[in-house]
């Protein structure tokens, strides 16, 4: 991850669509490096996506999503996307429908962004 303002890669954690391979070949023109990973104390949850070029792209108007539980049983498995500066705008694009970036830190110690569900979708 990298700061607001600076160049280079940026750590994505994905628990959901960001890891398929379609979503990743429509937003990044093919597969981006990834690495397993997880958050401890958030729990998954569904988020419903109205967006048509978002459902096209992942087959679904079903997402996941992820609520912060404090409870340090919750877990949320998934992968860290590295991504360039392009890259992390896409997804930005791609997640502005339902979701908004946030940084959190990894079962791993690593910094990384996530997309969490906006209030109220």
């Amino acid at each position: 991850m990298t700061d607001a303002g600076e160049t280079g890669t940026h750590a994505v954690f994905s628990f959901g669509t960001l890891r398929q391979e379609s979503v990743q070949q429509a937003l990044y023109g093919g597969p981006v490096p990834t690495v397993p990973d997880a958050l401890v104390g958030w729990r998954l949850t569904t988020v419903r996506i109205t967006d048509p070029a978002v459902i096209a792209a992942s087959g679904s108007d079903l997402h996941p999503g992820v609520e912060r539980s404090g409870d340090v049983a919750d877990r949320v498995d998934g992968g860290v996307l590295t991504l360039d500066d392009e890259a992390l705008a896409a997804t930005d694009r791609y997640e502005s429908v339902g979701y908004e970036r946030t940084s959190v830190v990894l079962a791993s110690g690593r910094e990384a962004w996530i997309y969490v569900p906006r209030p109220g979708v």
